[in-house]
């Protein structure tokens, strides 16, 4: 991190989702390298096959060099049926470079039900959705203008003054003029299905950013539990407990699929499969006694 240049680092000055921060670091990079091949990622991810991982993200790029009107969605074999991921349907194989498959992509599917979710795992033909993304600036920022003309007109506002004197204070008064919207509902769920092609393999991937799936990444097994600080356990299984109170202890009895977090402000009680209800749940607190939680 100390190695890379000042001006390298693209912020944002509050939370409109994914859709507008992809937008502003696109708008800039496309000043300088409009075609060149990028790739978004997200930081709160574990990834245990490095070399591999590399591997597809180089041969994604080297794609795309040649194939600049495209988008490469990178997916996982998934390892169960989960319903707290997105999942994306990968069609017939269109080509192969490197050694790497490139298949066609079908659509998407965001958090399926229990029985969905089994089905999807069963076909074979849907990966996990990870987010991470290769394509170039220009592509995104050309979907932007076509598909949402709002955020890119703004954006487009603000890195005309990028470089500038007055780009901190430019960003901080016009950035927020936008809607709230995640990349997937403003650019990708309308994109033709001839504009991407997507990666499915296996990366040891687990999106330790929920804690179900810290779970998952962190077990040797479904059945066991994962467990810091002072706890009791009794005849509890497949269940994750972190407790943060050094002066109280955690006692849990015959449960199964549980995930507890107790710390000196909070403490949740969830089963697995409802922790994506979370989220919103914390978004819900803003205005209210419990905004300073947020």
């Amino acid at each position: 991190m100390p190695n890379l240049p000042k001006e390298n680092f693209i912020f944002e000055p509050e939370k409109k989702d994914v859709g507008p921060a992809i937008a502003l670091a696109a708008g800039i990079l496309n000043q300088k390298f409009p075609q060149e091949p990028i790739v978004i990622l997200w930081s709160d991810h574990l990834v245990k096959q490095e070399e591999k991982f590399k591997k597809v993200l180089k041969t994604a790029g080297d794609y795309i060099q040649n194939h600049l009107d495209k988008i490469i969605y990178i997916s996982h074999k998934p390892r169960f049926p989960s319903i707290n991921l997105g999942y994306i349907h990968v069609g017939e194989k269109a080509t192969h470079l490197e050694g790497v498959d490139f298949f066609k992509t079908e659509g998407f599917k965001y958090r399926p039900d229990a029985v969905t979710a089994q089905e999807f795992f069963q076909s074979g033909k849907y990966g996990w959705n990870l987010g991470y993304f290769v394509t170039t600036p220009k592509f995104i920022m050309d979907s932007f203008k076509r598909l949402s003309p709002n955020i890119y007109e703004n954006t487009k506002k603000i890195i005309s003054h990028w470089g500038k004197d007055d780009y901190a204070i430019f960003l901080k008064e016009n950035y927020g003029r936008v809607e709230k919207i995640n990349f997937d509902n403003a650019i990708l769920e309308n994109l033709d299905k001839k504009d991407s092609l997507a990666i499915m393999t296996d990366i040891g991937w687990s999106d330790i950013g929920a804690w179900e799936a810290l779970k998952e990444a962190l077990e040797k097994n479904p059945q066991e539990n994962i467990i810091r600080g002072k706890t009791y356990l009794e005849g509890v299984t497949d269940s994750l407990v972190y407790n943060y109170e050094n002066k109280k202890i955690v006692v849990m009895v015959d449960l199964k699929e549980t995930i507890v977090v107790n710390t000196e402000d909070v403490l949740l009680i969830t089963n697995k499969a409802s922790v994506n209800k979370v989220k919103k749940i914390v978004e819900s607190f803003e205005g209210t006694e419990y905004e300073e939680l947020i």
